[in-house]
């Protein structure tokens, strides 16, 4: 599909008319998507706002500017120790601030320099990009992308070890605060536990859950229901809902999957399995444990990814 976005009066995308940009997403987590590939492009978080907003823009849980790394400082600087990163992901939450990392936009990324013809990359191939939360590696597999996300950690390891909590999280629709743990993928997560899928689905993501205490550049709060039985053939599987810094409720999370497994595994101990299913509103991915180098555990998320629409600012 080809769409032209007709001619808005936000000012804020005044300055973009001409952009060509293209629409994906992972599971349903969806993305504004702009081809850089000559650095030329500025996108003020305003415009990126404007762009996102679903009812006056394209829509969106965030937008991503594919622009080769050495345009950026961030860039210049992975590519000092990873001179493969050519291509780095310049990503927004769709309020227009900074965000570190995105799982499933890593894939969507990864998809759409292919469809743009930027790179080339059979099934089975790997390729290595920089984001802000360093260099992430991309396998394509033949049901869509696996990526590396890195190395995962506690953001409270001393009460996370020795309370296996480290806050208590307050949303609508819980009558009583629920402890919580809070994992770094490179960006922050705090993981509640909830015992029913209909408490589940009574939580309400409208606003932002109150977390206490809320690490320092605040955090992506997932509430999970583990399966029963939690294990089936060697894997788990749970059910997820998030809310996304600057974004609100989204219909999926790579990094929260990828911190939602990282915690029910942890509440289970030492016998839980090593690769998870993770069901989100919109689809499954899977999250897999792994010996990283330097003897860190890494995390790998996979799942699919799509374009649905091409299209012009006017």
């Amino acid at each position: 599909m080809d769409t032209t976005l007709a001619e808005t009066t936000e000012p804020a995308l005044s300055t973009l008319s001409g952009l060509r940009f293209s629409k994906g997403h992972g599971t349903g987590n969806d993305f504004v998507l702009v081809a850089d590939p000559e650095g030329v492009h500025t996108i003020t978080a305003e415009a990126v706002a404007a762009l996102c907003d679903r009812h006056r823009g394209i829509g969106g849980d965030g937008l991503i500017r594919a622009v080769p790394s050495r345009f950026l400082p961030e860039g210049r600087e992975l590519l000092a120790a990873a001179p493969d990163a050519a291509w780095f992901m310049d990503y927004r939450n769709g309020d227009g601030s900074l965000s570190e990392m995105c799982g499933n936009g890593v894939r969507v990324f990864v998809h759409f320099l292919r469809t743009e013809g930027l790179i080339e990359l059979p099934d089975g191939g790997a390729l290595t990009i920089g984001t802000r939360a360093g260099v992430k590696t991309v396998v394509r597999t033949g049901e869509g992308y696996a990526v590396d996300m890195g190395p995962w950690e506690f953001i409270f390891p001393g009460e996370a070890t020795a309370k296996a909590m480290d806050s208590l999280v307050t949303a609508e629709g819980l009558e009583v605060p629920r402890p919580a743990l809070s994992v770094s993928m490179g960006n922050p997560h705090t993981v509640v536990a909830l015992a029913e899928l209909s408490e589940l689905a009574g939580t309400r993501l409208f606003t932002a859950p109150v977390v206490d205490p809320v690490p320092a550049n605040g955090t992506n709060v997932e509430f999970v229901v583990p399966s029963e039985p939690l294990v089936h053939d060697g894997v788990g599987s749970v059910t997820m809902r998030v809310h996304e810094r600057g974004v609100g409720e989204t219909q999926s999370c790579g990094t929260g999957a990828c911190a939602a497994a990282v915690a029910i595994r942890h509440w289970a101990g030492a016998e839980a399995p090593d690769a998870w299913r993770v069901h989100v509103p919109g689809g499954v991915v899977g999250v897999k444990f792994f010996a990283g180098p330097g003897g860190h555990e890494h995390v790998e998320l996979s799942g699919p990814a799509v374009i649905v629409a091409n299209g012009t600012l006017s």
